[in-house]
């Protein structure tokens, strides 16, 4: 049966800053089978983390752990950057996440690919349109369509980028036998599409190099209107050896799977039996929807039934 671990995106909470001992508690009395360090998890609680013996860690979201860059964070270094003091201080940071994934046995790091600078004002605005109801209406189809020009004529670089990236990744995490999760993004204008994902993923191996779907993130550019979210994990389903469940109400993500309207049936038919899950539930959740989140899963198939003796 496949473990199914709990993002520690969930633990950023006042209670567990210098105790991320207590979080693991929390996560193996509410079900999880082992821990997903979030990029949002600083030094500390990721040494925390490696040290403790209450469930083990299955994966790492680079660039974990998060400490400062920039001026900002490394998280929002970007490995598709033109910029190439950039790009290499990303990779940097990358690597480090593999070194730790490696250090304590992980078999995955999630990664985010970098992408064009900022939002496209196309999608800002058909987020405004879909607040307002909108998001059917004759402005959404131009706003939609000008986010595909958008995007378009400025991609290419970045793309460039973000493949150069790609390769130092997968060769060190090859050597150090990681698996590289590429992650669909929350935002249009962000690095790697489907169709991108394909022309990456055609380079390596399966075992080097996959796709990682996470669910909130694809229904919420669904609803938006650019892109196709179940035609997106159709396509990608052979290569993707992991994914981040989380439910979506309106265009808000992270919600804890059943405080959301995501339909899991399509989720359940696609997601490879050996595929790694992990839930990704917003911090502001209330505690006891961790574990109801994978009575929800389960029900729907997305998650393998439980044990016999089992509370969840």
């Amino acid at each position: 049966m496949t473990a199914v671990a709990l993002s520690t995106m969930w633990a950023q909470q006042e209670r567990f800053a210098t105790d991320f001992v207590a979080f693991a508690r929390v996560a193996r009395s509410a079900g999880y089978d082992g821990i997903e360090v979030s990029h949002s998890t600083g030094p500390e609680g990721l040494a925390a983390l490696l040290r403790q013996e209450v469930l083990p860690v299955l994966s790492l979201h680079a660039p974990a752990p998060r400490v400062p860059a920039r001026g900002g964070s490394n998280g929002g270094l970007n490995l598709a950057s033109t910029d190439e003091d950039e790009r290499r201080e990303a990779v940097t940071h990358t690597l480090r996440t593999i070194a730790y994934a490696a250090t304590v046995g992980a078999r995955y790091v999630v990664v985010h690919l970098g992408g064009l600078p900022a939002m496209l004002p196309a999608e800002r605005h058909l987020r405004e349109l879909y607040h307002a109801g909108q998001i059917a209406s004759a402005a959404a189809d131009v706003a939609r369509a000008e986010a595909h020009r958008e995007r378009a004529s400025a991609v290419a670089l970045h793309l460039a980028a973000a493949r150069r990236s790609l390769a130092e990744i997968a060769r060190e995490a090859a050597a150090r036998g990681v698996v590289i999760g590429l992650e669909n993004r929350l935002h249009y204008h962000e690095i790697p599409s489907a169709e991108e994902t394909l022309a990456l993923l055609a380079d390596y191996p399966p075992h080097e190099v996959g796709y990682w779907h996470d669910v909130g993130h694809a229904e919420v550019q669904g609803r938006l209107g650019l892109l196709d979210p179940r035609a997106v994990l159709t396509a990608l389903a052979p290569r993707l050896v992991g994914t981040h469940l989380h439910d979506v109400h309106g265009i808000t993500d992270h919600r804890a799977p059943g405080n959301g309207d995501v339909d899991w049936s399509y989720i359940a038919a696609a997601l490879p039996p050996d595929a790694a899950r992990t839930l990704e539930i917003d911090q502001r959740e209330p505690e006891p929807l961790l574990a109801e989140a994978l009575r929800v899963l389960r029900a729907h198939g997305v998650l393998a039934p439980a044990e016999a003796g089992s509370t969840t």
